[in-house]
């Protein structure tokens, strides 16, 4: 329980990543926020809500809360960083930026110009925006402290073409901010990095894992708690500002911190060579 009194935020946490990212936080003793938009099962495609996340962090060990955030509307994120500051005396050690909008022609293969325009709204509008907001909101509390962590969920479609002219921009973006971020807070012992994921077993991607798709080695693919130990390791180590500023791989963070995933492998790393079309629903 090394983060044992330790405050976190995990935005966009009902599912994926973020849930990942807020087990693994939990299972190391932390309180954390879990933010979404999805409160009750069955109103969304896939399983998964809030308040189940927060239901299993707190099994886990540490404290989960479950806050209904759309992460697109700024009064209710100001909301949210006034009730953390309210509840924890102002205290907040780790924010993970995951929060992201996937429209379903992401991975249809169609150029960007057969695509409708909503799509730069839905991936640079929520998911590098967001980051920014939550950012902001999240430094006013660390920078007092001298101390703290933010993580921002980028991809390695950061530096090459992946999917969409919509989602490089933004994650490339993303990264852009984190080293920008990191070289402003640096004199106040904040640490920013970008996390690369490789190819996740999301509930997303649990379907077309079974059925297999052309272009994904699912043998090499990760657990969404994968990367969720990278922050934790990043959470709990003193010297985490070397790493401040950079893009990541959680697989990189493995070998670096000597974890693996939950079942004790190491996964094959950042996903390249996407396929030009998936047809993943």
């Amino acid at each position: 329980m090394k983060l044992a009194g330790a405050v976190a935020v995990v935005t966009g946490a009902s599912r994926g990543i973020g849930k990942g990212c807020a087990l693994e936080l939990g299972a190391a003793g932390a309180t954390v926020y879990v933010t979404g938009r999805t409160v009750e099962a069955g109103t969304h495609a896939l399983p998964g809500t809030v308040g189940a996340t927060a239901e299993e962090v707190t099994k886990l060990g540490g404290q989960g809360v479950a806050v209904a955030c759309d992460h697109r509307d700024d009064a209710q994120v100001a909301r949210l960083f006034e009730r953390v500051a309210s509840e924890q005396g102002g205290r907040l050690d780790v924010l993970v930026n995951n929060a992201f909008l996937i429209p379903r022609e992401l991975t249809s293969g169609k150029p960007f110009w057969e695509c409708p325009v909503s799509n730069w709204d839905d991936m640079v509008g929520v998911g590098t925006r967001s980051a920014y907001v939550a950012s902001w909101y999240a430094a006013r509390l660390m920078v007092p402290r001298a101390r703290g962590l933010i993580a921002n969920i980028s991809s390695s479609g950061a530096r090459e073409y992946a999917w969409h002219v919509a989602y490089g921009v933004g994650k490339c973006a993303l990264d852009r901010f984190t080293a920008d971020a990191a070289h402003e807070l640096a004199e106040h012992g904040v640490t920013v990095v970008s996390l690369w994921p490789g190819l996740v077993l999301t509930e997303r991607l649990e379907g077309a894992a079974k059925v297999g798709i052309p272009g994904f080695d699912f043998s090499r693919a990760e657990s969404p708690r994968f990367t969720g130990r990278a922050v934790a390791a990043l959470a709990t180590d003193a010297d985490a500002q070397r790493w401040s500023g950079r893009a990541l791989a959680a697989r990189a963070l493995a070998d670096a911190y000597g974890f693996t995933d939950v079942d004790g492998r190491l996964p094959g790393g950042p996903f390249h060579g996407r396929p030009k079309s998936a047809g993943i629903p």
